[in-house]
């Protein structure tokens, strides 16, 4: 259930819209001093905000300008003031909407599942989920580079981990062992190709029940390696 905040000094108007967006499913919170308003909006967590932008202490502006400093919490500013000249302020210091009084408490309501639905949009597209590699008990969390073997946490080291997940992301391909020292330690770097059969014996200790009958990594003798699936 969405939580809203109404800062609003005029109690009858408080309690209409209260009633309305409380009829609508939302968990609503009143505040009829400009401080204690602030105050709330900053320390606690609430879906949107109702401003009204005259307000006892504190005024709109002001509160709509220290909440966007620290929250991307939508906010809807209502007042009776109809100049545009606070509608391009209120908007300008961060506000999501303006709403001039008198208006209908169902436009309200409208109004307020628009921004809510929208907010969620916006933080949804912003959320990336991990990049997942899972097979047959190994699980590779690409984005956080970490693995589980049978969900026991392995570490390894940066090669080792990049060497297990090019494998395992390219499952029943043989490599030879220049293919894997290329593309792992890559072209310009100086060392014997000796050190992918090093990096896969640790990998085999930390993934295989028994190194000398490997389940994940196979060795093609006379060519290189390949993952199972």
């Amino acid at each position: 259930m969405s939580k809203i905040l109404i800062i609003e000094d005029e109690e009858s108007i408080a309690d209409l819209e209260k009633d309305y967006l409380e009829l609508s499913g939302f968990e609503v919170e009143i505040e009829n001093q400009g401080d204690i308003g602030l105050k709330r909006a900053l320390e606690e967590e609430f879906d949107l905000v109702i401003l009204d932008l005259m307000l006892p202490e504190v005024d709109g502006f002001e509160i709509c300008r220290k909440v966007r400093d620290k929250k991307n919490t939508p906010i809807i500013m209502v007042s009776a003031k109809k100049d545009d000249i606070d509608k391009i302020r209120g908007l300008g210091l961060g506000a999501d909407d303006y709403m001039t009084k008198p208006f209908s408490p169902s436009e309200l309501v409208a109004r307020v599942k628009a921004h809510l639905a929208r907010y969620e949009r916006l933080v949804s597209s912003n959320v990336q989920e991990n990049e997942i590699v899972e097979i047959r008990g190994i699980k590779i969390d690409k984005t956080a580079r970490r693995v589980w073997i049978n969900g026991e946490e392995k570490t390894f080291t940066t090669k080792e981990f990049d060497l297990l997940t090019f494998l395992a992301q390219n499952p029943n391909h043989v490599f030879t062992k220049e293919e894997l020292f290329n593309k792992i330690w890559d072209m310009e770097s100086v060392g014997d190709i000796a050190t992918v059969t090093v990096h896969i014996k640790k990998i085999r200790e930390k993934i295989e029940f028994n190194t000398a009958k490997p389940q994940y990594i196979e060795t093609i003798w006379g060519v290189g390696y390949r993952f199972k699936v």
